[in-house]
């Protein structure tokens, strides 16, 4: 099966009660101790010169991330350059970044600092209990909505979901207009769509009224197939290619980062467009609390310029996108892991199981 994508998520939550019998104080509301959690909660005026001088000391920081080789050495760059703070990496998928997280704490080690990643997975940590609450005066530079009530993650950049299309194989004049043109016999043996997102079809099918939306996605699967691929990069280059000629659900930042580079690509959206929330945390058992609380504040006002230049869409109300003037829906990161199951299994029904 392919819906694999918050399996290992589900995998890593049936440990949780594990977690907290073993970890005991390990895991309290502000595990560490008081000199853990006081970087993240300082409050004074002295706050950026306290963060600095204690960050000086701890010298470096261990980020866990799924952020793109490219984009972020970039990132980490910048960083270093202005801190003299030594970012040291692991990267991988989101899933592998929880699933070695969650292993670590159940371990009782924990190396890593600041973690950057989806907000779906970045809420399972947080429902572990290995984030911890940050106060930053930078949030308050951003959209309401990337700040989540408890504060224990916040949303740096949005992965908005869009079509693309080969500009070599398809006109714009002939794009469809809502999602029931794409039952015209046209798109026969066009279509691409990603194998794991499930939260995606969620989000459009409630939108469409639940019934009357999977059963149009039935549809579209039965009259003119969907080429389901793993990857939202690799299906980008694939339509890049003109191997897919259209996909369905690909991140706005992928199109406009192949443009750049020469792909005949292009994006559009058919409402409800939906976007989900990436974001950054700082590990509740943190080694280095100052250098990653730096590292956060970092993310949410000097990185977003970058991440702009980058092609992200950034959560900064100081930065203005082509998107930001479109109607978008949230994907609710809660919702989506409380719903995991549910709609992986409705994904590989209608769309997995059917396009094979």
């Amino acid at each position: 099966m392919l819906n694999n994508k918050k399996k290992t998520i589900a995998a890593a939550m049936a440990g949780s009660l594990a977690l907290l019998a073993i970890g005991g104080a390990a895991f309290s509301q502000r595990a560490g101790g008081a000199e853990a959690a006081l970087p993240a909660l300082y409050k004074g005026a002295d706050r950026q010169k306290h963060l600095l001088e204690g960050a000086k000391k701890e010298g470096e920081l261990l980020l866990y991330t799924s952020l793109s080789v490219d984009d972020l050495a970039e990132l980490t760059a910048a960083f270093e350059k202005k801190y003299g703070i030594k970012v040291k990496v692991w990267r991988s998928g989101g899933e592998n970044v929880v699933q070695r997280a969650v292993t670590e704490g159940h371990a009782n080690r924990f190396d890593a600092d600041v973690v950057e990643t989806n907000g779906m997975q970045l809420e399972s940590l947080r429902r572990e209990k290995l984030l911890q609450e940050v106060d930053s005066p930078y949030a308050s530079e951003l959209i309401p909505s990337a700040i989540t009530p408890h504060r224990e993650w916040i949303s740096t950049r949005l992965n908005v979901y869009t079509f693309a299309y080969n500009t070599n194989l398809i006109k714009k004049e002939d794009l469809p207009k809502n999602y029931l043109d794409l039952l015209n016999p046209k798109w026969k043996g066009k279509l691409g769509i990603e194998a794991d997102d499930a939260d995606w079809l969620a989000g459009i099918v409630n939108e469409m009224g639940v019934a009357k939306g999977e059963q149009l996605f039935r549809d579209v699967v039965a009259t003119n197939g969907i080429s389901v691929r793993k990857g939202h990069s690799l299906l980008i280059n694939l339509v890049a290619s003109g191997e897919v000629p259209m996909a369905m659900d690909v991140y706005n930042y992928n199109v406009e980062q192949r443009k750049a580079k020469g792909a005949p690509v292009e994006w559009f959206s058919l409402e409800p467009t939906l976007a989900a929330p990436q974001g950054v945390a700082v590990f509740r058992r943190a080694p280095h609390p100052n250098a990653a609380v730096l590292f956060y504040d970092f993310m949410i006002s000097d990185a977003q310029p970058i991440l702009f230049k980058r092609n992200y869409v950034p959560t900064s109300k100081n930065l203005d996108t082509r998107l930001n003037k479109m109607p978008m829906k949230f994907i609710d990161a809660k919702i989506s892991l409380d719903e995991s199951q549910k709609w992986n299994k409705v994904y590989d029904d209608i769309i997995v199981k059917q396009s094979k």
